[in-house]
């Protein structure tokens, strides 16, 4: 399988960390964001969004990290990330929505202003980060509730749908704004428990 990416990608490292759960080393080819080539339109051909990542499994074309992770959790064997209950697998659904439309938006506030802003030289906008905050807090309250029950978002087995919220809790801590996380017990201690997964270390490059 061939993924078209780039390694400090939040969604690239969402389907990195599959790929590693499964045991599997994808043929990476990076996808250099910093000059544009997602925007090329030799890539553009493949994801015509201009995102990453895209994936190439023997001519099948695939984009949008979420399908993407579905999808090499449905065709690769190892350890299933899926719950094969209805109603597991429907909690994991509903967690992987709360991410998408929830928590990420409100995270990725704060992370371009305390990180991809001054790797550009740009300043902080306080009232972009305030407005995320506030948005996070609520997601954060609700996983504490949930962690409360379970190990892990989706029950007692680690799944796609933890795997959803990992990137963007790395990067609150990069941009040093992750204070959040720790005054929620029970989400700092599932934090702490699946970032030492060796799958993670292997998506995130620390491996």
């Amino acid at each position: 399988m061939k993924l078209f990416g780039h390694p400090g990608s939040t969604c690239t490292r969402k389907v990195l960390t599959v790929f590693a759960e499964k045991g599997v080393k994808p043929e990476f080819n990076l996808v250099d964001l910093g000059k544009g080539a997602q925007k090329a339109p030799e890539y553009l051909a493949r994801q015509p969004f201009g995102q990453v990542p895209a994936l190439d499994d023997d001519g099948f074309q695939l984009y949008e990290s979420r399908a993407i992770c579905r999808y090499l959790d449905a065709t690769l064997s190892g350890q299933k990330l899926t719950p094969a209950d209805p109603k597991g697998g429907a909690i994991m659904e509903q967690w992987i929505s709360i991410e998408h439309s929830h928590f990420s938006p409100m995270a990725m506030k704060i992370v371009y202003q305390k990180v991809f802003h001054p790797m550009r030289g740009l300043p902080s906008d306080e009232a972009v980060v305030a407005e995320g905050k506030k948005g996070l807090e609520r997601s954060l309250a609700v996983m504490e509730k949930q962690l409360a029950q379970n190990a892990f978002l989706a029950g007692d087995s680690f799944t796609l749908a933890d795997i959803m919220f990992m990137p963007y809790i790395e990067y609150l801590y990069v941009g040093k704004s992750a204070e959040q996380i720790e005054q929620h017990e029970r989400v700092h201690a599932w934090w702490k428990k699946v970032s030492e997964r060796p799958s993670w270390a292997i998506a995130t490059g620390k491996a």
